[in-house]
């Protein structure tokens, strides 16, 4: 892992005077409270054979960085950018992982192909959308019983107060809240969400809908 790590940061640095994969202004520490951020969900779940979709993967976090962790997960990283999907699958090759796939697709699209709908034992998203609208991108992948693991700041709870309305009708219940610090940073938290139902088959809705017209 700690090979993998600093090589994966090697290649992050390299790839983001390219494109904007992360901020230019974040320091190696930084970078690595980033890595510590994706592996919290270690504190909460075994991943061992389970199989995880990220969603809106971007430089690989949190998805990457369980993918190296977890070598006994199945993990899909989903990411509609061409550029960081290609660096995606630049890292995959590299580390010489086995247990990724990177797509280049939208989420929205995924969802409504039955190659992956309900296919998913985990969700994972971090920093891409509130949690209303990711519950749409999410719920529709995962298998009865599986879980949605959603990075949040500290608004978590207002974005879980302004997704009950999501949460019922595609099926999700809020098992829990697991709450950390980091870099000084307090009220940072996994919210999980387990689905409960069956989503309705028209959701997700088509590209885009999610977002702007949010359940």
């Amino acid at each position: 892992m700690e090979y993998n790590v600093n090589k994966y940061i090697e290649m992050l640095t390299l790839e983001n005077q390219k494109q904007n994969l992360i901020s230019r202004k974040n320091t190696a520490y930084e970078i690595n409270k980033h890595i510590e951020d994706s592996l919290k969900i270690k504190d909460i779940l075994d991943l061992t054979g389970e199989k995880l979709v990220d969603i809106g993967s971007g430089a690989g976090f949190p998805g990457m960085i369980i993918a190296m962790a977890c070598p006994q997960a199945g993990i899909t990283l989903v990411e509609s950018d061409r550029k960081k999907s290609q660096f995606l699958e630049d890292v995959s090759r590299e580390l010489a992982l086995t247990n990724v796939e990177v797509i280049c697709a939208r989420v929205e699209e995924l969802g409504q192909d039955n190659r992956y709908r309900g296919s998913f034992s985990l969700c994972s998203s971090r920093a891409v959308a509130s949690m209303n609208v990711l519950l749409e991108y999410g719920l529709p992948l995962l298998c009865p019983g599986g879980r949605m693991l959603l990075w949040k700041g500290r608004n978590y709870q207002q974005e879980i107060d302004q997704a009950q309305t999501a949460l019922a009708i595609l099926g999700g219940l809020l098992e829990d809240v697991y709450c950390y610090t980091l870099m000084e940073e307090r009220d940072r938290a996994i919210v999980i969400v387990r689905k409960e139902k069956p989503t309705p088959e028209k959701y997700p809705r088509r590209i885009g809908i999610p977002a702007k017209r949010p359940l």
